[in-house]
């Protein structure tokens, strides 16, 4: 009677720690999926921020901090 409740015990505690693993790489590769889809900053946003800071921003700048924030994100 007992052996058959720690074996109970044992495959609920199995099926939870699977479950939450299994969990969790499936958020991540959703997230890392919906960021690569949808950045979360563009251009535009870049040359408003930087216009706030009170920088000029050039194209060539824009372009080499948007590389920049790339090569970021695919580490």
């Amino acid at each position: 009677m007992t052996l058959g409740i720690v074996w109970v015990i044992i495959i609920a505690v199995l099926a939870l720690v699977g479950g939450v693993a299994l969990g969790f790489f499936i958020a991540r590769k959703y997230m890392m999926n919906y960021l690569k889809k949808n950045p979360p900053i563009n251009e535009q946003m870049l040359r408003t921020m930087m216009m706030q800071m009170g920088q000029k921003p050039s194209q060539k700048k824009i372009n080499q901090m948007m590389r920049a924030m790339n090569n970021q994100q695919t580490k």
